[in-house]
């Protein structure tokens, strides 16, 4: 007979404060969601205010305690004010989600100055400047579960993506440095490296062609789904389903990384 205040029990994230950085996307969207209902307070935190309050609105129609908060996760300014609204509407952040996200498929000798410095700065800057200044609370108060989102282009790397892979390479890489440099101050970082889930950032890559090959790569041959990553968010989020684990790179991707020929 299954016991569900087992599940409760080692899922349960009552009391706990987590800050979602991309938080008014569909993914991102989609863990706060998860996180609220899993008992936390949540800050939906999102360059787009109108799509951060309309994800906190959601959040609290289901009896969530949610914020809103309008950021740019390249500014140092902006996710220190974040982290202070936070700071007074619950008195700190354990739980850090950094999934902001930019793609694009420009070839690579056509890739401009610009462009390369905005994707770095969105897709790798921002979760650098997110765990320098949310994870300085965590690390003094010797407790916290930071969640970076990867991306399967992170390596092996894939053709269209150049950035964007160079980019989430980065964050592996951040991932796995502060996963030691935190552990023994009780601070676990994980990331999750999700494979190919259909969102406004990269469906215009999405061509039939570019279809055909993902297919092709993943044995699972579909899509993933949103909730398909909550699971994962859950289980790292948790101190007591997860309180051995930091410096994983787990990876969301019907098999796409295990596919050879």
């Amino acid at each position: 007979m299954a016991d569900v205040n087992y599940l409760k029990e080692l899922f349960s994230l009552d009391g706990k404060r987590a800050a979602v950085i991309g938080g008014g996307g569909v993914l991102a969207g989609a863990m706060s969601a998860a996180l609220a209902r899993a008992g936390a307070k949540v800050a939906v935190i999102d360059l787009n205010p109108a799509a951060a309050e309309a994800r906190a609105d959601e959040i609290r129609k289901l009896g969530g305690q949610a914020l809103a908060v309008k950021a740019d996760c390249t500014s140092r300014k902006d996710l220190q004010d974040a982290s202070a609204a936070c700071d007074k509407a619950w008195g700190g952040t354990d739980i850090l989600i950094n999934a902001p996200g930019l793609n694009s498929g420009t070839p690579f000798f056509e890739i401009t100055d610009e462009e390369w410095e905005k994707l770095i700065a969105v897709d790798l800057k921002g979760v650098f400047l997110a765990c320098q200044v949310f994870g300085r609370g965590m690390v003094a108060r010797k407790n916290g579960s930071v969640i970076n989102i990867s991306s399967a282009s992170s390596g092996p790397p894939l053709s269209k993506v150049f950035t964007y892979g160079v980019a989430k390479g980065g964050v592996n890489q951040v991932t796995q440095f502060l996963a030691r440099e935190w552990a023994a101050d009780g601070v676990r970082v994980n990331a999750i490296v999700p494979g190919f889930f259909p969102a406004e950032q990269n469906r215009k890559l999405l061509t039939p062609e570019r279809n055909a090959q993902i297919m092709a790569h993943t044995p699972m041959k579909r899509f993933g789904q949103p909730e398909e990553l909550l699971g994962a968010v859950l289980w790292l989020a948790s101190d007591r389903a997860s309180g051995f684990v930091t410096g994983a790179l787990v990876r969301v991707d019907g098999g796409f990384s295990a596919m050879t020929i």
